[in-house]
């Protein structure tokens, strides 16, 4: 039989014609598509595969999942990571895998397509997406691209601790799921980076065997550092903490504002009141009795804020910016502000002595403290006097100083007077009433904690707190009359589910929840109420607050469930959240003060979009808040490794129990491995672990002595050893004997069940800020 003739091969492309499809190519590129395009076909791919090997081997062409790509270009498809936003709000991505010379390209990521009405999982900060890009002009190091599918969270960076070695070195992550392994940095992918340095790091893929391998992608700053702490959770949230210099620029041109369309209160005596390391004032306060005889008794009530829509106005490189801040973040060893100190410590702060200009509401309350009206002015003031809360709280109590003694019954003894009257009304209205006081983390001069104090809870903090909330409600009530749109400050009744659960904790405790009727604040106060006098009463208040819903800025009025009032925005601090800002505009414009208020076009729906993303800024600064506090109590104790401690139990999981520390307020975990020799069940109904063959209980809000096993400061995570018995089958308390010590464990601390987003205690140093 005669053989066939074999077909003539085709000619493969050169590599010019290769280099010039891929770089022209709008989808992805790969060996099968070249074939296709070049019409190869059979053993003809066989030389293309050998072609492509060598034009890679030269460095003309990149590989990457988004397929074949020009040296230095990226491919048309690409997984790419979402760093930060640009000057418009728009989202600046690299990507995930770069190979190429030189820093990594810019991705400006267009808006999706799908509109308001897109109902799938939108991207944020952090992500990581499979993007569609095409070079933005003729350049090679900005790209614009369009999000095909969002991947997930990025995990393919992980911020650690870099610990050098002789052969490469090692990360610590910084991360407290107990799962986080070191990390192996093979020689020469270290970077910039020296021992100790806090670094960013991109995850190679993992082996079944062995410590997963990194390489360095940024050195992040030094761990040496007074601020280092709070260094790592800037970056681990994702936390804007250096200004552009556009916004910068715009600070300091600022000129201050003048008297012109403003009235003129520099003679009336305004005063500040703040802790006594506040730097920035952005409220003052005076009091003074009506002298209108049809109101007898009552009191005339001014709040003076500072106006900052005086200087940052709709569109500015300073309005951009502070929306994507959204809030200043407070940690125990510095403040990232949400404005610069151009703005936020001098034009706008109320400084004593000096002009400035604000927005203030004139109440006029009866003496039981109900508001019959109020009006909002646009004025220029000058501060009498700056105050800390204990020297007020000491000139009322009989000891005044040189500065409070002639403000006593000028300014001091009327804010009390009218302060007694708001108390009635509070009284009347019945707020949620939780008594948690908040532990304060003092930094010594090295940068490392001092002490942990639970600062006393005054009237004057009350006071200011109360005329806050009314300057509040007084804003939210004139927005609404005028129509104007606003953001509202919105807490939601407790959900169906959270108040089974608080049943049921209550129960274990003899304390019967009613089952029917309103759901209002007055029903917890009387739990808190009963509970107050026994064991129970600091671990019900956690239970109580556990159960609340978050409080969120919106659009939509919800009312505020905590505060029990039917309508509520934040209006008293412009300098620290955006909030705020956008309800200044929005008392500008339906008042009439001023040709700087909310832009003409802005929609509710607008509205809605800003007050999800500064609801998100305020939820990503509440957790790096506290895991810094973690890292830097966790630090002040990794010396007192062996020492027992008093505390108790603030959760129950399967896998073992929180124990919250009377002295600094700590958090640490007690493996169940480690309890004893029994089996231990978790009753989640119960919250409780209860041993299998002993009946031993271990309960939320049981009073333990715990020895510290380790401290790890990066990570924040204390790990304790149990040293109390649990409760008898009877229900009865243990002998308090000590439990044999186990060995073994490893260090780990999952996140403890938090206090809801948004929702503080009346002891809130930010005055009531988070409510």
């Amino acid at each position: 039989m005669a053989k066939r003739a074999s077909a003539t091969p085709t000619p493969l492309p050169t590599r010019e014609q290769i280099l010039a499809f891929i770089a022209e190519s709008k989808d992805k590129v790969g060996k099968r598509e070249i074939a296709q395009a070049f019409g190869l076909k059979g053993s003809d791919k066989i030389g293309l595969k050998r072609l492509l090997k060598e034009i890679e081997g030269e460095g003309q062409i990149g590989r990457s999942r988004g397929g074949l790509s020009k040296a230095g270009r990226l491919p048309p498809v690409v997984v790419a990571d979402i760093r930060s936003r640009d000057r418009q709000g728009e989202f600046l991505a690299s990507p995930a895998e770069w190979t190429g010379e030189g820093k990594a390209p810019t991705i400006l990521l267009m808006p999706t397509r799908g509109g308001r009405k897109d109902k799938r999982p939108q991207p944020g900060i952090g992500d990581r997406v499979l993007v569609r890009v095409e070079p933005d002009g003729d350049s090679d190091t900005r790209y614009t691209g369009r999000i095909i599918k969002l991947i997930g969270k990025n995990r393919a960076e992980i911020i650690g601790v870099y610990r050098a070695g002789a052969q490469g070195g090692r990360i610590e992550p910084v991360e407290k799921r107990g799962a986080s392994r070191e990390i192996l940095i093979p020689p020469g992918e270290e970077g910039e980076a020296r021992d100790g340095d806090l670094v960013s790091v991109s995850l190679e893929r993992e082996t079944r065997f062995g410590l997963p391998k990194g390489r360095v992608r940024e050195r992040l700053g030094s761990l040496g550092s007074e601020k280092a702490v709070s260094l790592i959770a800037l970056h681990l949230h994702n936390i804007p903490h250096v200004f552009h210099e556009n916004t910068l620029a715009e600070a300091d041109a600022a000129k201050p504002a003048t008297l012109r369309g403003r009235e003129d209160w520099r003679d009336k005596p305004l005063l500040t009141i703040d802790p006594p390391d506040a730097k920035d004032h952005d409220d003052a306060v005076m009091a003074e009795a009506d002298p209108d005889p049809d109101n007898p008794g009552g009191f005339v009530i001014t709040v003076a804020i500072a106006d900052v829509a005086a200087y940052v106005r709709p569109g500015s490189s300073l309005d951009r910016e502070a929306l994507e801040r959204g809030n200043s973040v407070y940690f125990p060893d510095r403040v990232v502000p949400m404005l610069p100190e151009r703005i936020s410590n001098d034009l706008c702060s109320l400084r004593e002595g000096e002009k400035r200009p604000a927005i203030a509401v004139r109440m006029i309350v009866s003496a039981d403290g109900v508001k019959r009206r109020h009006s909002f002015h646009r004025v220029m003031m000058q501060s009498r006097a700056k105050l800390a809360y204990a020297q007020a709280q000491a000139a009322i109590d009989g000891q005044p100083d040189a500065v409070t003694a002639p403000l006593l019954d000028v300014a001091l003894r009327p804010l009390w007077a009218a302060y007694e009257a708001l108390k009635i009304a509070r009284d009347r209205r019945g707020p949620l009433a939780l008594d948690l006081p908040e532990r304060k983390v003092l930094i010594g001069p090295d940068g490392k904690v001092d002490r942990v104090v639970v600062p006393q809870r005054l009237d004057a903090h009350r006071l200011i707190e109360e005329f806050m909330i009314q300057a509040n409600v007084a804003a939210a009530e004139t927005l609404e009359h005028a129509r104007q749109p606003l953001i509202y400050r919105v807490h939601d009744e407790p959900a169906l589910e959270k108040m089974r659960s608080l049943g049921e904790v209550l129960a274990s405790v003899g304390i019967k929840l009613p089952k029917e009727g309103a759901l209002r604040p007055a029903l917890f106060n009387r739990i808190l109420a009963m509970a107050a006098e026994t064991e129970h009463g600091v671990f019900l208040n956690e239970v109580i607050l556990r159960s609340q819903a978050q409080a969120v800025y919106a659009a939509e009025n919800l009312g505020h469930f905590g505060l029990n009032l039917r309508r509520y925005a934040h209006f008293t601090s412009p300098i620290r959240r955006y909030a705020d800002l956008v309800v200044h505009r929005a008392l500008i414009t339906a008042c009439k003060l001023g040709k700087d208020g909310l832009a003409g076009d802005i929609s509710v729906p607008e509205l809605d979009r800003i007050g999800e993303q500064i609801s998100a800024a305020e939820r990503r600064a509440m957790a790096a808040e506290r895991e810094t506090i973690d890292r830097l109590i966790a630090n002040h104790l990794a010396d007192r490794v062996g020492a027992t401690f008093e505390g108790q139990i603030s959760g129950v999981t399967r896998s073992g129990l929180f124990i919250k520390l009377d002295e600094t307020g700590a958090d640490g975990f007690v493996p169940v491995s480690t309890i004893g020799a029994d089996y231990y069940r978790h009753e989640e109904a119960r919250h409780a672990l209860v041993g299998e063959r002993t009946g031993e209980t271990y309960r939320l809000g049981d009073r333990v002595e715990v020895r510290l096993v380790e401290a790890a400061p990066v990570a924040g995570a204390l790990r304790f050893e149990l040293l109390s018995e649990g409760r008898a089958r009877s229900g009865a308390k243990g002998p308090g004997a000590k439990k044999p010590a186990k060995a073994g464990g490893r260090p780990f601390k999952a996140a403890p069940p938090g206090r809801p987003a948004g929702l503080r205690t009346s002891a809130n140093r930010h005055r009531g800020s988070r409510r």
